[in-house]
């Protein structure tokens, strides 16, 4: 990589300052290396990749470059053969100025890994400037009785070069009068006095033209020459005589324009025009006519500008005093400026690495220096951020420094860091620069996604539509981009019975569930199943909730009637006697209803009846009975209409027909006869009375199955031969619950069941209730004169 340069010829001090880039050999040190001014572009200097001890093919691998600060590229490194070469001609003149040696730091860098190797390079001088004089023709006044050995400063020649290639003596043209002599300044500059070997007279010559040349060290030298005119006065005994040769002075470099620095006083024992003294600034640099002003009449000097103690921390001037005869004298003004704590530190954010990774420890993310121009302890830094990051500042190198991480990252934790890097240097009052750096984490898969319940709990009405939205779960995930995205999926079930994939169906991207068919609470109460996330991360993660769907029931089903059965070829007949008191139980309707809830509770209600008035119905429990007593004007024939309701919305109903016989009398409960008695419980009697039961609380397929076994048991039973056909032989018991919660009391009832012989149908039927505070029969109705039946009896609570 090529870098630039900046340089000023006339600061005193150039601070080139570099980029640092690697945690590893920070510091390490290359060179020097020198190449002499004006070499051409291209000229080698060294060759890198020897000096770093790698191969060629690593230079490029590792992506080697140099680097610098500065806008101009100066320097370049060729990775195909690992030589350092210069980019442009470089002029010490206008890098370094006046400065010795003119040194460019730089760094090679290798970025893969990070790798940085500090060094420098001096650029040597060569005699390419001659001696310049600012003035061509000087003009000297000597008055003529100066005395033998009287010494005439000139006007110094300037040469950029430095070193031996700077001026080093001064020569004038062949004269009677006059040598030159070579004097020193504190700064190292050299100046030319004229001495006087042989009085002078004006009458005889009254001015003289010499020639001044400047010679520098150089080989071959160069030369620079300017004329000198003597004019030689008349006798002005007196030159100007100041007080001290040289006065010392210091001030604050903040002291504001116009400040007095110093009042210089020079003497001078003559009279009149040849006493008069004018004060001068003697052959002031640029610099100097811009910062200094001195009072021709009072000798006051004072600033014309602010000084500034980084870029020139002293100044030296010659003053002259001269008289109105043209004499004069001189003394020298060294001012020191003293620093003052004017300068903030800088901070240069020389890389930055962001996003970082989460879960990195000890990982590089910035790489920054740090400076101020001031000197002492006002140059000299603290450099911090905040104590709440998991970040630490490492040095590397002079003002160099690195901030690493000092733990894991974690984004769900926090995503980005407001970093403010804080430099304070020591001066008073102390200064300090805050500089910001915002840092991001980038994500890492290392959250699973979460469902927002561990189950779920969904109600959906049976006989619902198809697609019908049940619910949706919800999972999300800490992370974030692919990490974060979420597909929902169905996994497989415990059961491997449950038909899963035709009961519901979810939305992979949003979690919706939705249900495939219609559902039918009497056949599917309740289900469950889990439900999936996973996330996009690689690896992928996921995690797992458990669904429960609830069916809900509707009123669907209709009430069904157990008990009278309503057959319309053989209807069931109960019997009333005609001496029964108001409130006597003539029979108890019993229904059931496959639904649930309010809609299996059942009502009951007396819709029509042959005779008016004489019947009624209790609502909850369907128990028929008299309204009144019985006269012999009531027919001895009634047919009763019931309504069988449930609670439901809308309500479901059936309708019961009761046919009613009057007798004479009470009846008697059918007892078995001896020898059927005596035979031990048949097992087909049990099983039918469970049956029974079952299709009680069920549903209507079980109570179907009911009849069908009913049936079959009570055709088994029946005689070779009857008289009339149509009584069956034996009587079982069983006992029929209502269990359904519709509202009936807990009253116990036995009924008889009938089949008829020689029904081809097989069909059986209520025959009346059984009473138990009636126990026997009139002798009229003995075993062998009444035709026999099959009887079963149920207990109905």
């Amino acid at each position: 990589m090529e870098t630039g340069w900046r340089g000023n010829p006339r600061q005193r001090q150039v601070l080139v300052f570099f980029v640092l880039l690697s945690v590893f050999g920070a510091g390490t040190e290359l060179g020097p290396y020198s190449i002499e001014e004006e070499r051409e572009r291209g000229s080698f200097v060294a060759n890198l990749g020897k000096d770093l001890g790698v191969e060629l093919v690593e230079l490029a691998i590792r992506r080697a470059r140099i680097t610098s600060q500065g806008n101009k590229e100066l320097l370049q490194l060729k990775v195909q053969s690992g030589d350092l070469l210069i980019d442009e001609k470089l002029d010490r003149e206008a890098l370094c100025g006046s400065t010795e040696p003119c040194v460019l730091h730089f760094q090679v860098l290798m970025e893969n890994p990070l790798e940085v190797f500090q060094a420098e390079l001096r650029v040597k001088d060569i005699n390419d400037n001659s001696p310049v004089f600012t003035e061509r023709e000087m003009t000297l006044k000597i008055p003529e009785n100066s005395p033998l050995g009287n010494a005439f400063p000139l006007n110094n020649a300037l040469d950029l070069d430095v070193g031996a290639n700077d001026i080093q003596n001064y020569k004038i043209s062949s004269n009677s009068h006059f040598l030159v002599v070579t004097r020193d300044r504190s700064d190292g500059r050299k100046y030319p006095e004229l001495v006087l070997e042989k009085e002078l007279d004006r009458e005889e010559e009254p001015e003289l033209r010499l020639t001044l040349t400047a010679l520098d060290g150089g080989s071959p030298p160069r030369s620079g020459m300017a004329q000198v005119l003597i004019e030689v006065v008349d006798t002005n005994d007196n030159a100007p005589e100041f007080q001290q040769p040289m006065y010392k002075v210091q001030i604050p470099e903040n002291s504001p324009v116009g400040s007095l620095v110093v009042t210089v006083s020079a003497g001078d024992l003559d009279s009149g025009d040849n006493g008069k003294i004018f004060y001068t600034l003697f052959q002031p640099s640029l610099d100097i006519s811009k910062t200094l002003e001195v009072n021709s009449v009072t000798g006051e000097i004072r600033l014309r500008k602010q000084v500034d103690f980084d870029t020139i921390p002293s100044y030296e001037v010659d003053i002259k005093a001269t008289d109105g005869g043209g004499l004069s004298g001189k003394c020298t003004l060294l001012l020191q400026v003293m620093d003052v704590n004017d300068n903030p530190p800088k901070v240069m954010l020389s890389a930055l690495t962001s996003p970082v990774p989460e879960n990195s420890p000890d990982m590089v993310v910035a790489v920054f220096s740090v400076t101020d121009p001031d000197s002492g302890n006002n140059g000299k830094m603290i450099c911090s951020i905040q104590e709440d990051l998991p970040f630490l500042l490492k040095p590397s190198g002079k003002n160099f420094y690195t901030l690493v991480t000092e733990k894991a990252l974690d984004r769900e934790e926090r995503a980005e860091y407001k970093i403010t890097i804080t430099v304070t240097d020591l001066g008073t009052p102390r200064l300090k620069t805050q500089h910001n750096i915002t840092l991001q984490v980038s994500d890492v898969n290392d959250n699973a996604p979460a469902f927002s319940q561990a189950s779920y709990t969904m109600y959906v009405p049976e006989n619902n539509s198809p697609a019908l939205h049940i619910g949706t779960v919800r999972a999300t995930d800490s992370d974030s981009g692919a990490n974060a995205q979420l597909t929902y999926s169905l996994l497989p079930p415990h059961d491997p019975h449950l038909a899963l994939a035709s009961l519901v169906s979810i939305n992979a991207d949003n979690g919706q569930l939705f249900a495939l068919r219609a559902l039918d609470y009497e056949a599917l109460q309740a289900f469950e199943f889990r439900v999936g996330a996973a996330d996009r991360g690689s690896p992928a993660l996921s995690s797992q909730a458990l669904v429960r769907v609830l069916v809900l029931d509707a009123n669907d089903n209709a009430p069904f009637v157990l008990y009278p059965l309503q057959n319309a070829s053989a209807p069931c007949t109960e019997l009333l006697p005609r001496a029964a008191e108001p409130g006597y139980l003539l029979t108890k309707v019993v229904a059931v209803d496959r639904d649930s809830g309010q809609n299996a509770w059942l009502s009951f209600q007396l819709l029509k009846a042959t005779e008016p008035g004489l019947f009624g119905v209790w609502p909850h429990n369907g128990e028929v009975r008299t309204a009144r007593l019985l006269s012999e004007r009531d027919a001895p024939r009634h047919r009763l209409l019931l309504l069988v309701k449930d609670n439901g919305e809308p309500p479901q109903s059936a309708s019961v027909t009761l046919h009613v016989l009057l007798v004479d009398g009470f009846s008697q409960p059918y007892l078995p006869p001896p020898e059927v008695a005596r035979q031990p419980a048949q097992p087909d009697a049990l099983t039918l009375y469970l049956v029974i039961a079952l299709a009680s609380v069920s549903s209507l397929f079980l109570f179907s199955l009911l009849l069908f076994v009913a049936l079959r048991l009570c055709r088994r039973t029946r005689p070779a031969s009857l008289p009339g056909g149509s009584v069956p032989e034996g009587r079982f018991l069983g006992q029929l619950l209502d269990v359904s919660g519709a509202g009936t009391l807990s009253h116990s009832y036995q009924y008889e069941v009938c089949l008829a012989g020689d029904s081809g149908a097989g069909e059986f039927k209520f025959l009346k209730p059984i009473y138990p505070d009636i126990h026997a029969r009139g002798s009229e109705s003995s075993s062998e004169e009444k035709p026999r039946s099959e009887v079963l009896l149920f207990n109905i609570e």
